[in-house]
């Protein structure tokens, strides 16, 4: 299947062992360790592990249970709304123990697994992808796609915090590189250029690869998609040109580093304003 989104990515056989790896990590972990601080702001590792499990109880209380949970406020905004719910639960689960998370965590989960497996891919996404547009309905494999993103990365949030590297392995980051560059036509949108103007993002590392996009009459669109060494739509040369490493973009994309840092982790070729903006990536509700 390609879309306007670049083919499909089916995630779903991802949700399992990325799971496995956090129950195990978390089984490991002392009593200290889980008040140390991590990269989001305010929270705790115990504070992500209750986010964590609030993405898992609110995916299947909407997609399984049809339980709308809560409205927005009066002119709130999207990143808002959801700063707020997430700030409630995570205060709701500091009641709870490690050990009591981590037991739900294992419980829900091959609940919310069977969800995932009864899904088209095809079908419209129950919840939108923003970052990735806001002019057209996303599909289904994007927004699961989104889904496993968020757990990898919270991941590496708490493996970070407790120095435990991990979960990296290609099968695993792959896809959420992957699915982040799904974000880059929508982060050049602002960019007006002739039509046929190719970008080329080549990210590096084992998880890495090569990605284009290109400018149609209106918009920018994805060409050849995480296929290293492929060429332009245009069969040219890019008009600007982003090398990064592997671990600088999930970073980036996640806004562990600010597009500052990103950029003297790069380097950039071309069209400085392409280039610019391409190292915006934000492939997060933020």
């Amino acid at each position: 299947m390609t879309t306007p989104f670049g083919p499909a990515i089916d995630t779903r056989p991802l949700f399992a062992p990325e799971r496995r790896a956090l129950l195990d990590l978390l089984g490991s972990l002392e009593a200290g360790d889980w008040g140390r601080p991590t990269v989001c702001p305010g929270w705790d590792v115990h504070d992500v592990v209750g986010h964590v499990l609030n993405d898992y109880m609110r995916r299947l209380s909407g997609l399984r249970d049809g339980w709308s949970g809560a409205v927005f406020a009066d002119d709130e905004t999207l990143p808002a709304y959801v700063a707020r719910m997430n700030g409630v639960f995570v205060e709701a689960t500091r009641q709870c123990s490690p050990r009591l998370m981590t037991e739900l965590l294992a419980h829900l989960g091959p609940q919310l697994d069977e969800v995932w497996a009864g899904a088209r891919l095809d079908a419209p996404a129950p919840v939108d992808v923003s970052w990735a547009s806001t002019n057209e309905p996303s599909p289904a494999w994007l927004d699961i796609a989104r889904e496993y993103t968020e757990f990898w990365v919270h991941q590496q949030q708490i493996r970070d915090a407790v120095e435990r590297p991990g979960a990296d392995e290609p099968e695993l980051l792959g896809p959420v590189i992957d699915t982040f560059l799904r974000a880059l036509p929508h982060t050049l949108r602002t960019v007006d250029r002739p039509r046929g103007t190719t970008v080329r993002f080549d990210v590096t590392g084992p998880a890495g690869g090569t990605w284009w996009v290109i400018r149609d009459a209106d918009r920018w669109l994805p060409s050849a998609s995480g296929v290293p060494g492929a060429s332009g739509a245009s069969g040219g040369e890019a008009a600007a040109r982003v090398t990064m490493d592997q671990d600088t973009l999930w970073r980036l994309a996640s806004r562990g580093i600010l597009p500052e840092e990103a950029r003297r982790r790069s380097v950039r070729a071309g069209d400085e304003a392409l280039t610019a903006a391409a190292t915006t990536l934000l492939a997060v509700v933020a």
